[in-house]
């Protein structure tokens, strides 16, 4: 089933996304809430509810009225809190290897993550972004996971079974900004805390059954063979899979929920898939060539996101109309 948040004159919704169209839920069933997040937070009897209509309407068996007019929302236009992970070792040795600095021996020992901002969540379309965030502009290809239940102390042999969905996401990123004040040993904070894109829809698990592989020898958890690529204004830039996760979601979750609460809602990225962003491919490209020309985002450019399941993800960068700078505010 894939599951969409939608809005028709001014108004959010919750529907599903059926052969090419938009259904909203509770126009089907007065039980489901017109909202993502009360809907999750219904656990798997809600859950239960809207893919039995999401079978009925693949059947034929019911035929309800499809959305004509609508935009296209972040799946999870609210979350209840998004963290990000550092799933794949490809991406991490590369950008340390680029920087000229060993392969950090921790990587292989825990999963790490960070809160970026959930009130920055974005959907397909146009991304707003300042005058500084052009300053080294960057995209990130992941994959995420929303969390269906709410846990706590949860083990890494558990907790798929906390895994609503899963989408396609985008940690856009500043990284002159994010590189600043990460010399103070703090963050990332504005280097990302403006814009972090998911979508075009939420995928549950039982549609990615067929991808299903065996998560890295060592490891726990389910993993998929799932192919990712970034295209940049019609250029492919970056391909991988999620299948090349070092660490699976299911142990990234369980060091989340390690004496914290996990809630319905929560949003957790893959981190950047090997290739994933420009922070690496330009540093991979000076390495191997000293006349190398690195390449940001710039305003116009469009970012496409494809991966195999999870769908098309496209966003259109645009510059805010304004002068201000906090990187001019710098004392000196």
């Amino acid at each position: 089933m894939k599951l969409v948040s939608y809005k028709t004159e001014d108004i959010e919704h919750l529907g599903v996304f059926v052969n090419g169209h938009i259904y909203n839920l509770n126009s089907c069933d007065k039980l489901l809430p017109d909202e993502m997040n009360a809907f999750l937070q219904g656990g798997t009897e809600l859950m239960g509810r809207a893919k039995k209509i999401d079978a009925q309407i693949k059947a034929g068996d019911i035929q309800p009225k499809e959305e004509a007019f609508y935009e296209l929302l972040a799946p999870i236009p609210h979350p209840t809190s998004c963290r990000d992970g550092y799933a794949f070792r490809q991406h991490v040795a590369a950008a340390r290897r680029n920087r000229k600095v060993e392969m950090i021996a921790e990587f292989d020992q825990y999963p790490i993550f960070y809160f970026t901002n959930h009130n920055a969540i974005q959907g397909p379309g146009e991304i707003e972004c300042m005058p500084d965030h052009f300053q080294k502009l960057d995209f990130e290809l992941e994959v995420a996971i929303v969390i269906g239940k709410k846990g706590r102390n949860i083990t890494a042999a558990e907790a798929d079974d906390y895994i609503a969905g899963y989408m396609i996401m985008n940690d856009m990123s500043a990284r002159t900004l994010q590189m600043e004040e990460m010399l103070l040993n703090l963050g990332p904070a504005k280097g990302k805390d403006f814009s972090t894109v998911i979508g075009p829809w939420l995928v549950t698990p039982d549609e990615l059954e067929v991808y299903k592989t065996a998560a890295k020898s060592g490891h726990t958890g389910i993993s998929y063979n799932l192919e990712m690529k970034c295209l940049v204004n019609g250029q492919q830039v970056s391909s991988g899979n999620m299948a090349d996760m070092d660490w699976t979601f299911a142990e990234i979750i369980e060091r989340c929920a390690y004496g914290a609460d996990i809630l319905p809602g929560d949003v957790i990225g893959s981190g950047t898939v090997g290739t994933g962003c420009f922070l690496e491919l330009n540093g991979t490209g000076l390495l191997n060539e000293p006349d190398f020309k690195p390449q940001w985002l710039q305003d116009g450019d469009v970012v496409e996101m494809e991966i195999t399941g999870l769908g098309h993800l496209s966003n259109t960068i645009r510059k805010a109309d304004t002068t201000f700078s906090i990187l001019d505010l710098k004392k000196k």
